[in-house]
């Protein structure tokens, strides 16, 4: 268990600090699926008291991120692939809704921040750091949703995302499709420069449905993550 700790931010709350460490370290798979957690290790792992390490708590078992055994503790869940799999059929219903809007919307600003965003994951990749990795990811999906002005949209995808979330950062610590994910990018980059809508579609389907291909062979080799 190899937990990263940020610093808390101005106008956060306690509650939402612990929320948040807590949250980022299960999703970059810091802690491994069954791996048992108590309030008093958090508590004195943030120098925290023990209330916002159980309202975390509880938030998180919520998400499916940590199921509590009464009089036994709390643990991280495991992936759970139906859930993911209903995650990435979301994802790939409202991404290639949107993509039909970007590809007659969409502003040179936007693709310039685009761009700067391929280049940023280019590098994570090359430091392999899988989460910063991921989180450049998504703020490059995010962003054609800021654009196209469907933020609300994007905060549905973000509720059901943290499984989908820790079955990707298993797929790049696994080694699989780094370079196939920034190619499907840079093809999503072009299909919108050149309005071009049909591209688009088919390089989105592409890239939201190369999981189902690559979670057999994930669950085969690292069973002890999966539910």
């Amino acid at each position: 268990m190899e937990w990263k700790i940020e610093q808390p931010q101005n106008g956060h709350s306690v509650s939402d600090y612990v929320y948040e460490v807590l949250k980022k370290n299960i999703v970059a798979l810091n802690v491994k699926p069954g791996d048992r957690i108590s309030e008093n290790e958090i508590s004195e792992l943030l120098q925290v008291s023990r209330t916002p390490v159980r309202e975390a708590f509880i938030k998180l078992s919520k998400e499916d991120l940590l199921y509590i055994l009464p009089q036994r503790g709390t643990y991280i869940s495991y992936i759970d692939l139906d859930e993911v799999e209903e995650a990435r059929f979301i994802r790939e219903s409202l991404e290639k809704s949107v993509i039909e809007l970007a590809t007659s919307q969409f502003s040179e600003d936007a693709l310039f921040l685009l761009e700067q965003n391929v280049a940023s994951q280019k590098n994570k990749i090359a430091k392999k750091a899988y989460a910063e990795f991921l989180e450049v990811d998504e703020a490059f999906h995010k962003t054609i949703f800021q654009e196209c002005n469907k933020m609300r949209t994007w905060s549905v995808i973000d509720q059901v995302n943290s499984q989908y979330k820790r079955i990707r950062v298993l797929s790049f610590i696994a080694n699989i499709n780094w370079e196939q994910t920034i190619e499907q990018h840079q093809g999503i980059i072009e299909a919108i420069r050149t309005k071009d809508t049909r591209k688009g579609l088919e390089i989105m389907s592409k890239h939201l449905k190369k999981l189902n291909i690559e979670k057999v062979e994930l669950k085969r080799k690292y069973p002890e993550y999966f539910k």
